[in-house]
């Protein structure tokens, strides 16, 4: 596996995000020759990445045949306010996934996985992808945005139901109508998975639950699962990873083979 991390500042803008890829060259005569693209937009609450779970995330679907990529996105302070600053950066890392189809063995099939804060970033963009004003900012055509499927893990949603507080909130966005993801759902929106854990005291459901009615009313595809019990920030829900004693992470583990299988038919792979 070769591993590379790419800056994503280009003539359309100057920023500190970049894509790390954890790229699998194809075994000889194998019947697989090219993979699928995942991109990772991992949580932290718009301040940082945690970089260890983050990895150990991206290993475990390049075990499954994802080419997987990290987005290191902007960050509070580097952007003033923050959106759309993560949109844009999103935005770059699938033009740039498309534009090395060939030599980093890729299929043409992108999917972009946010948890948490980070699925607030893949959630809206889903929302604005094929937007004009997306277009113009990032200075991307329609064909360098596009991406074929959604997957988001406990996803902040909305910002009116609890996170970020107020004060947080004003260095996020100054216009926070804009960046309430469940409003802004429309028929442009891709096929998407959503999990979460009823149980989660930072993130409430009720924010899977805003955007995938509001899916619903569009009609489109999607699949969501709620787990029962779970803390935040489960992540891929085994002991590499997420909270260090954890009951519920055997049952929690199972949205990766979910997603997976999911991934797999929506993706037709």
């Amino acid at each position: 596996m070769e591993i590379k991390t790419l800056s994503l500042t280009n003539g359309k803008q100057t920023t500190q995000a970049s894509l790390t890829a954890y790229l699998q060259t194809p075994t000889p005569k194998a019947p697989v020759q090219a993979f699928p693209a995942l991109i990772f937009v991992p949580g932290g609450s718009m301040t940082h990445i945690p970089e260890e779970e983050s990895e150990k995330t991206a290993l475990t679907f390049a075990a499954l045949g994802y080419q997987v990529f990290i987005l290191r996105y902007s960050f509070v302070g580097e952007a003033t306010p923050l959106y759309p600053a993560p949109l844009l950066d999103l935005a770059q890392a699938v033009s740039l996934v498309h534009h090395h189809e060939d030599s980093w063995h890729l299929n043409g099939k992108v999917a972009v996985m946010g948890f948490s804060a980070g699925g607030q970033v893949v959630a809206l963009y889903n929302d604005y992808w094929q937007s004009t004003w997306l277009g113009e900012e990032s200075g991307l055509t329609e064909a360098e945005r596009h991406f074929d499927a959604a997957v988001l893990g406990y996803p902040v949603i909305d910002l009116d139901l609890g996170f970020p507080d107020e004060a947080t909130l004003t260095k996020w966005t100054d216009a926070p109508a804009k960046y309430n993801a469940s409003h802004h759902v429309n028929q442009a929106n891709r096929p998407t998975f959503t999990w979460a854990t009823v149980t989660d005291p930072l993130i409430t459901v009720q924010n899977s639950l805003n955007y995938v009615q509001a899916l619903q009313r569009e009609n489109i595809s999607q699949e969501l699962h709620l787990f029962d019990g779970g803390p935040h920030a489960m992540d891929v829900a085994t002991d590499l990873v997420g909270p260090t004693v954890e009951p519920h992470k055997p049952h929690v583990h199972h949205w990766v083979t979910l997603a997976d299988e999911w991934l797999t038919q929506t993706l037709s792979l």
